[in-house]
């Protein structure tokens, strides 16, 4: 397959995905070579996918875009702009309230993404003749080195997408084709010495730059982890309570970014800095209806209320000991768990000690045990 721009289909595809919404599109030759399965496989075996077992499940099928799908030869990539309106490390420095990751703060991406890729795909169907399937970021197929081999971006030293034009804020969605298009020549990597990101992480989830160690990756530990949260871990989580911006948002590309224009993706106002308080009192149907709509909902209000409850500890306001406290008798475990340490950040020793020893013989979790001793 040549590495060409010119070919008209090719043109007439890029046209109509912008008339289907997308900011940008790119053409990649999903039959080529590509050290990508090799770096995801080293990766599992490393165990940095940490407690992510559908990853280690599917190692082989996300290990090329053909092991998808024999038929595929050509695959459309394609980004919609997510870009904030402000920087979204400002965030952090209000510490009695909670951070959402930008791309969490507005409606699911995932069914925007998928409705007007099925629109592409079946136009594109039509219009070759060819056998098409689309993918989201759900299916086991590594959007990112894809990206980067179509040329909308390269994947930088915190191995998530940077794209010259939109900087780190793009979802992305995936065509793959029988069709023979006309590829894009790959990006170059752009990041020369900086590593900013690396620098930024607060929990140091870079062993080395281009690789991540998910299991200590703040988005993994808030989103995928289930159960209690490393001791070590928590004080560095700082208010992050889904998600984490903060390699994103240092990367210097993000001098040309662009506030995403799709409404659907804009953020609620109840997602702006939250109050930590109130998420705190969140029982299983009221979390499920605040976040109707929302990426967040399938993370579960125990999990939420447990990293609620760890950016509490770490604000140091006492005026959220009463939320911490309510929380003692929580019927989830990682939510008991949480509250506990949350409370020995905020109370004096002999405080703590007290409280101690009124709660801890009647905890029949040894992990919540442990964590009221002084």
């Amino acid at each position: 397959m040549p590495t060409s721009t010119s070919d008209p289909l090719s043109e007439r595809v890029r046209d109509k995905a912008r008339a289907c919404g997308f900011d940008v599109c790119r053409i990649a030759d999903a039959r080529a070579p590509w050290e990508a399965g090799d770096g995801l496989q080293a990766y599992v075996k490393a165990g940095h996918h940490g407690s992510m077992d559908w990853m280690q499940d599917t190692v082989l099928r996300r290990s090329h875009p053909t092991n998808m799908w024999g038929g595929a030869k050509s695959a459309l990539v394609l980004g919609i702009n997510y870009g904030p309106t402000g920087n979204p490390l400002k965030a952090l420095e209000h510490t009695s309230q909670g951070v959402i990751s930008v791309y969490a703060q507005g409606g699911d991406y995932h069914k925007l993404v998928k409705k007007r890729l099925k629109i592409l795909a079946r136009w594109l169907g039509q219009e070759t003749a060819k056998d098409v399937k689309v993918f989201v970021d759900t299916a086991p197929l590594m959007e990112k080195p894809l990206a980067a081999r179509s040329g909308l971006g390269w994947q930088g030293k915190h191995t998530n997408l940077v794209s010259r034009e939109f900087g780190s804020w793009l979802f992305l969605g995936v065509v793959l084709s029988a069709a023979d298009l006309s590829a894009d020549a790959p990006s170059a990597d752009h990041c020369g010495s900086c590593q900013a990101c690396l620098d930024i992480c607060p929990t140091k989830a870079f062993p080395e730059p281009y690789k991540i160690d998910a299991r200590r990756c703040i988005s993994y530990l808030t989103i995928e982890h289930d159960g209690p949260i490393d001791n070590a871990l928590r004080p560095l989580m700082g208010n992050h309570i889904y998600g984490c911006d903060d390699c994103l948002a240092a990367c210097p590309w993000n001098k040309y970014a662009q506030a995403g224009q799709e409404a659907l993706l804009w953020p609620r106002a109840e997602n702006i800095l939250p109050d930590l308080a109130a998420l705190c009192a969140l029982e299983d149907e009221a979390f499920r209806d605040l976040f109707a709509g929302s990426p967040i909902k399938r993370s579960g209000r125990n999990r939420f209320v447990r990293n609620v409850l760890i950016a509490i500890g770490n604000s140091k306001d006492q005026a959220l000991v009463p939320s911490a406290s309510a929380r003692l008798n929580d019927e989830a475990l990682q939510v008991r768990d949480a509250a506990v340490w949350a409370l020995k950040q905020l109370l004096p020793d002999d405080e703590f000690a007290s409280l101690a020893a009124t709660h801890c013989p009647h905890e029949p979790e040894e992990t919540v045990r442990a964590q009221w001793q002084v």
